[in-house]
């Protein structure tokens, strides 16, 4: 466990925060500036807070009311930025056994390590000879041979094509599983958050402004100022039924009798799989749309109504176990008579579906 709670005088703000993070992957979404970096830094050791206390498992790593400031080496933590910092004069082998065994944990064997990020080909070459997606993984092996009880990692995907970004992404899911450390991964790339992270707090000019899992957070419309509007609509929960329904589909059910097709997906039957659903991508009828090219069609409730500007209103519908919801315009408002309570169906384009 990590917890923090400090204050910053930067020089664009003040950062202040609460934050505490469990096992499993917790990710620090918010735009350039926002105080993410300076977050970890004061973790890692690198800035110190001006006032408050950060704790790392059992120890206490910094504490203004005590005096406490432990250096970056003392602190049960691995670090990986933007760039990897690898050391230019060794080989991969040689960075990764760097700094062993100075956090908490017993560290996991160097082959162990090898094997799961697949660095056996690596281990002689020098940085300046890996691929960007390369370093990244080196970087994290070297930052989990350490034993940390914590993983910071600063956006660690800055710069990757997709190909590299989608490796390295695939890899990090997988020690998100083991419980072993708390994983803070710093990133403003929605798409990353819905990847890899079991909660999600959202930073605005050094302040935590909401915690909780990113079902809960995107399924806010109040909070989309914080998340973004390209990120806007709800997460759904679903089961792969079908993985190839025919047509290049799969069929997924959703609860409440709902199933949902979309553009064949990577997984098995019996999968459970999280799918994002823009609110964009959603219209509102009063009636089941007949002769429609539309494949996804979801009765439910209108659970509430928020005003975005003076243009569009977010309607959130109920559809049973879960919400979904759409961005409207105020004259569709008034002419569909969308309040609380009424009955409506919900029309998905399957091509807008993505996991």
């Amino acid at each position: 466990m990590l917890t923090v709670n400090a204050r910053k005088k930067l020089a664009a703000f003040q950062w202040r925060g609460e934050l505490e993070l469990n096992f499993g992957v917790t990710a620090l979404f918010g735009p350039s500036g926002a105080g993410k970096t300076s977050l970890v830094n004061m973790i890692a050791g690198l800035m110190a807070p001006d006032e408050g206390e950060i704790t790392i498992g059992e120890t206490c790593v910094f504490s203004s009311a005590r005096g406490v400031n432990l250096p970056p080496e003392r602190r049960s933590v691995g670090v990986v930025f933007q760039d990897g910092r690898l050391f230019p004069h060794l080989s991969a082998r040689g960075n990764l056994t760097y700094g062993r065994r100075r956090g908490a944990l017993a560290p996991p064997g160097l082959n162990e390590v090898v094997e799961r990020l697949e660095l056996g080909p690596l281990l002689e070459r020098r940085p300046r000879t890996l691929s960007g997606g390369e370093q990244q993984r080196v970087a994290i092996g070297r930052a989990l041979l350490t034993g940390p009880e914590a993983l910071l990692l600063d956006e660690p995907l800055a710069g990757l094509d997709r190909a590299r970004r989608d490796e390295v992404l695939k890899m990090l899911a997988g020690l998100g599983r083991d419980g072993r450390q708390a994983l803070l991964y710093v990133t403003h790339r929605m798409e990353e958050v819905l990847r890899l992270a079991d909660c999600l707090a959202l930073i605005e000019r050094g302040a935590i402004k909401a915690v909780g899992t990113p079902q809960e957070l995107l399924g806010k419309p109040e909070l989309q100022s914080l998340t973004g509007r390209r990120s806007a609509g709800a997460l759904l929960l679903c089961r792969m039924e079908r993985a190839n329904d025919g047509d290049g589909l799969s069929r997924l059910s959703c609860g409440a009798g709902h199933s949902l097709l979309l553009p064949r997906l990577d997984a098995a039957n019996g999968d459970n799989v999280v799918l994002q659903v823009g609110a964009d991508d959603v219209t509102l009828a009063l009636e089941p749309p007949q002769r429609s090219s539309a494949l996804n069609v979801m009765r439910g409730v209108v659970e509430r109504v928020l005003e975005e500007d003076e243009t569009f209103s977010n309607v959130v519908v109920d559809v049973g176990q879960q919400a979904l919801w759409a961005r409207v315009t105020r004259r569709s408002m008034r002419e569909l008579k969308l309040a609380p309570g009424r009955p409506v169906y919900a029309t998905i384009k399957a091509a807008s579906l993505f996991s």
